[in-house]
């Protein structure tokens, strides 16, 4: 890929909000030493290539009613897309199917003291009956963890009131459980960083009364309400459908060393899901591509395309669930790549220093690959709510590239990386409007490059400076660090 364009791009990520630590971006846009393989994937993986799949994807969200969500004809379509393009490279393609719990809200009404307030329903909530419910708005007192204790409702009279809670310090199934047996038959989740909230009650079978999530300025405003009446109207569908993952694998290269790249496919049903994650689908196919079935590598390469992350993260661990012990083993290092191109990007790397080890020297190589190239970059914390937490949590060292989504730029962020500071990093996420024209494509065709180099330099050596654990040496090394993966998987409620 051209190092001479000067496109200028906006983008958007949650940095404030995730205390990201600022790494020192190189004095020059100088050309890194590096594997052969890397340097020609690198510049044959090409800004108009991406671009035609991003094409295909809108195309295939526009006949199919508007959206990818996993379980619907957009998402089966998609995979279709990607497997005959992967099968003709020469790739061993397979398809995973596996069974979700559909949700989809087809009324969602909030009106709290006769004044509407936006909403959306939490994935997985119950009904309500036709007009909606009513009752008083009762308001959770502040803590670290409001409502993650039952004792949390002590004190007060709950019944027949709708509950408003913030977010923070558990599940929310667990909020809104406790919440229903204080007698609540309804809750609003308020957000406690900037931006709308939708809330996941995990399972249908853990979602007990209506519930909704409402944005952190909404939230603080109804805080004031306390008493005034509550209706609050849902009518959901919920029912069992499946989706699928799609899995490739280039036919050369160490079977027991391979090097995983991944993001998910599908999107939210309320659109396309072009930036969320059509860029990050886009910039690993095209990798892919390029690549070849059958490329001179030291150590395979797999792509994986995963279903249904929008429906609460489910095709990752479900896949690596479905891994035995050896066959984890056998997966040197995972790459995830979700949100690569948004509108007021900024250039975040997952922070693999709390990771198994092995994730710190991945961090290690995306920033030596951006910042001599002149980019600055953040650290997201590793445990950001995308599919590295399946490999996480069984000790796989993982890292990742992001450009943000909620949250909005910071005044020092915007001139570092241009943009607009105040706006969020993606205005349009998971709404209709992330389409083709929400993705800044200078910051994707930059992340597609770290993505090409990063992953086509692990295919030669896994060792080395910023190497990963031997085969030989893995078992015990994750044993060790499984119970600290999953603890830092827990913190992204």
């Amino acid at each position: 890929m051209s190092r001479s364009r000067v496109l200028r791009g906006a983008a958007l990520a949650i940095a404030a909000c995730l205390g990201m630590t600022v790494l020192p971006a190189g004095a020059q846009a100088a050309e890194p030493d590096g594997p052969a393989l890397a340097k020609r994937l690198t510049s044959k993986v090409t800004l108009d290539a991406m671009n035609r799949h991003l094409i295909a994807f809108q195309r295939i969200s526009d006949q199919t009613g508007g959206r990818r969500a996993p379980g619907t004809p957009g998402h089966e379509a998609s995979v279709d897309y990607v497997v005959g393009k992967l099968t003709a490279a020469g790739y061993d393609v397979t398809t995973q199917q596996f069974p979700i719990p559909y949700s989809e809200a087809l009324v969602e009404r909030l009106t709290v003291g006769g004044t509407p307030v936006k909403m959306h329903m939490a994935l997985y909530t119950p009904d309500t009956p036709k007009g909606g419910i009513t009752g008083p708005l009762a308001v959770l007192p502040e803590s670290a963890t409001p409502g993650c204790a039952a004792s949390d409702f002590a004190g007060a009279n709950y019944a027949g009131t709708i509950a408003l809670i913030r977010r923070g310090g558990c599940p929310f199934a667990v909020k809104q459980q406790n919440a229903a047996k204080a007698g609540a038959i309804g809750v609003i989740f308020a957000n406690n960083i900037d931006g709308w909230l939708r809330g996941n009650l995990t399972s249908p079978d853990q979602a007990v009364i209506p519930s909704g999530g409402v944005s952190q300025v909404d939230g603080v405003a109804l805080r004031a309400k306390a008493g005034q009446t509550v209706n609050l109207e849902l009518k959901v569908l919920n029912e069992q459908r499946t989706s699928r993952t799609v899995i490739a694998q280039t036919k050369t290269g160490r079977a027991d060393n391979v090097v995983v790249a991944g993001g998910h496919l599908d999107s939210v049903v309320e659109g396309a899901g072009i930036n969320s994650n059509a860029t990050g689908s886009a910039a690993l196919l095209e990798t892919a591509l390029q690549l070849g079935g059958s490329p001179k590598v030291s150590n395979a390469v797999r792509f994986v395309f995963f279903g249904a992350w929008e429906f609460g993260i489910i095709g990752s661990p479900y896949y690596v669930s479905h891994l035995s012990f050896e066959e984890q083993l056998d997966i040197a290092l995972y790459l995830n790549f979700d949100a690569i191109g948004s509108p007021n990007a900024g250039y975040f790397i997952y922070d693999g220093d709390t990771g198994p080890y092995g994730s710190g020297h991945i961090k290690a190589s995306f920033v030596d690959y951006l910042t001599t190239r002149g980019v600055p970059v953040e650290t997201t914390p590793l445990n950001h709510r995308s599919d590295q937490l399946a490999f996480l949590s069984v000790g796989i060292p993982s890292g990742g590239l992001y450009t943000g989504t909620i949250g909005a730029k910071s005044a020092a962020q915007a001139q570092k990386w241009g943009g607009t500071a105040g706006v969020w990093f993606d205005a349009c996420y998971h709404e209709a409007c992330d389409n083709l024209g929400n993705v800044d494509r200078v910051a994707l065709d930059r992340n597609a490059d770290a993505m090409a180099w990063v992953t086509a330099s692990y295919a030669v050596s896994t060792e080395g400076v910023n190497g990963v654990p031997p085969r030989s040496e893995r078992a015990g090394l994750r044993s060790v660090s499984r119970a600290s993966a999953m603890a830092v998987a827990a913190d992204s409620i």
